[in-house]
């Protein structure tokens, strides 16, 4: 019998029931531990049971987990009545459309590595034998997957949901509306009086961000990996269903720990390539690329961008949704979210249907009963009439970022851009000169030393590719960057450039004026000087001093590694 049957309890293994737990449970020396688990609501008969933590990233501080409290006291009640017993803790959250364009967004994707390292912290001091995971703001789903891939014990992924659109002059409106209408002001198209109007009334409630920005992206994701259950990516946050998954969740973690079955016996390097066809299908975020990298770390499977063109190659964009399309995650929901997709797409050969999931059973399995999306409906194209015959997710190198580049091209911004440099050291400085006009037609904007090093933490350009939307300039200028993008920016756009500007990259020597081209269908991002020019400006460079000298962000900065390897921190950085 193979080593993975024995893991799974088939060979008289170790039961994974109370692996972990019975160490604080078991015999009279833990006697001390039992009265301090007494003291939290314990009885001697949960001292029998599998010891189930539901880590909750609930908080006040965004409306995408103001509601998580409530969906994780769910979950314990689903635990508690499949015999096991719940614990509830919290992690950290924060919020990107809060602190985007400021200098907090530093702290973003670093956020991300305190969730993981918080949550593996708690599960492993506690002892818990599972887990359920319930995130809602972007680097809360990624965080949460890299502590269960780190821990290896029985856990599901919850997504706290979708929020629900806000309406204004008779349409649906989100977050990126509101960025966008600042662009629209500084253009003159809106007034003071309008933009107060959009800004009140974007956001009704809770939930996350309503296009196929990040969180719905990795949402999706999450699941076409098999980690959580079907669906669980395209619920409101407000819902009925969203709460009967919670409770569901809680049961599928006694059923995975009585089989034996743990998070990377799911996370294959297969369902990491179902997940970036879902991805692509979906026009998700270019933060997948950065988050699925890093979750692929963590449960010991290698992933590259190169996987990232490979499976771009052969899977269409079907999807209809914002940023760049029409329509918001509550429609997707509305006609039956991601699983009638899934299921087009392992029919088709395009996900491997054949990978196991936290149901115990096979991702082909639990679509068999799906139905197909309603006839008539505009939100998912067929595959015979795709938005984008192949991947929008366009990998690019060349002397400009000889270690990888990620661009969205969704096909309606060209696949050619070829400018002249205007160059910025910060968003802010960016961000300032598209708003007061200094950025103009056949401008590519270079905005550098926001990478994960030099940022530090590689903030997210909303604001930016926000303002040269509503300025009108999205076909009329590109913008690159060694830092990210929201899943809500589109237009011509390359972020992720490595090495970053502070690591030497050649990002750090463009000067005003120079030749910069874009090819999507070359794959290529070219600084268009001679070679020997590149080399000499590269010579004369100098590293700039740290931004932080302490604490969290210099921590941060002294360990990440590249934005191509998913800039991770629990491996030495270069």
């Amino acid at each position: 019998m193979n080593s993975r049957s024995c893991r799974r309890g088939e060979c008289g293994a170790v039961s994974l029931a109370r692996r972990w737990s019975r160490a604080v449970t078991e015999g009279v020396e833990r006697a001390p531990s039992r009265a301090m688990l007494h003291a939290v609501g314990f009885t001697r008969a949960d001292f029998r049971r599998s010891q189930v933590g539901v880590a909750s990233t609930w908080s006040q501080v965004t409306p995408c987990n103001m509601h998580i409290d409530r969906l994780a006291r769910e979950a314990a009640r689903g635990v508690d009545a499949a015999g096991g017993k719940a614990v509830i803790f919290n992690t950290i959250t924060i919020s990107d459309g809060i602190s985007m364009g400021t200098g907090g967004m530093r702290y973003s994707l670093v956020s991300r590595e305190v969730i993981a390292d918080s949550i593996e912290t708690v599960a492993g001091c506690s002892q818990f034998d599972g887990l359920v995971a319930i995130g809602g703001c972007d680097k809360n789903m990624p965080g949460c997957l890299i502590a269960i891939a780190r821990l290896d014990r029985p856990a599901v992924f919850v997504y706290g949901g979708t929020i629900l659109p806000g309406r204004h002059a008779g349409r649906d409106v989100d977050i990126v509306s509101v960025f966008e209408a600042v662009g629209r002001r500084a253009r003159g198209d809106l007034g003071d009086r309008e933009l107060a109007r959009i800004e009140a009334c974007a956001i009704p409630g809770p939930g996350s961000c309503g296009g196929m920005y990040t969180a719905n992206t990795m949402a999706s994701a999450i699941e076409a990996m098999g980690m959580s259950l079907t669906n669980s990516g395209a619920q409101t946050a407000v819902s009925a269903a969203k709460r009967r998954d919670c409770r569901e969740a809680g049961a599928a973690v006694l059923n995975l720990l009585r089989r034996g079955i743990r998070p990377r016996d799911i996370l294959t390097r297969a369902a990491f390539l179902n997940a970036i066809a879902v991805v692509t299908a979906l026009g998700g975020s270019t933060n997948a690329v950065l988050h699925l990298i890093a979750m692929a770390d963590a449960a010991g499977v290698r992933l590259t961008l190169d996987d990232f063109t490979a499976v771009g190659a052969r899977t269409p964009v079907l999807a209809d949704l914002k940023p760049s399309g029409a329509f918001l995650m509550t429609d997707l929901v509305r006609i039956g979210g991601t699983a009638p997709l899934m299921r087009t797409l392992v029919e088709e050969g395009l996900m491997d249907g054949s990978c196991l999931t936290v149901t115990g059973r096979t991702l082909r399995e639990n679509l068999r009963g799906v139905r197909p999306y309603p006839a008539r409906q505009r939100i998912v194209r067929p595959l015979s009439d795709p938005i984008k015959p192949t991947g929008h997710l366009v990998i690019l190198r060349g002397n400009l970022a000889p270690g990888g580049a990620v661009a969205k091209i969704s096909g309606k911004e060209g696949t050619r851009f070829a400018g002249r440099a205007i160059v910025f050291e910060s968003e802010e400085t960016a961000l300032a000169a598209i708003l007061d006009g200094r950025v103009r037609k056949g401008h590519v904007i270079v905005i550098r030393h926001e990478g994960p090093r030099g940022g530090p933490g590689m903030r997210e350009m909303l604001a930016p590719t926000s303002a040269v939307m509503g300025r009108g300039l999205g076909r009329d200028v590109a913008l690159v960057t060694d830092g990210r993008f929201s899943g809500g920016s589109h237009g011509f756009v390359v972020g992720h450039v490595t090495p970053e500007a502070s690591r030497g990259g050649p990002l750090a020597v463009v000067r005003a004026g120079d030749p910069v081209s874009i090819d999507a269908e070359r794959r290529t991002l070219s600084l268009d000087l001679p070679a020997a020019e590149i080399r000499r400006r590269l010579a004369r460079w100098r590293p700039p001093p740290p931004r932080v000298a302490r604490g969290v962000l210099a921590k941060y900065a002294a360990t990440v590694r590249t934005a191509s390897e998913g800039a991770v921190t629990d491996r030495p950085g270069d």
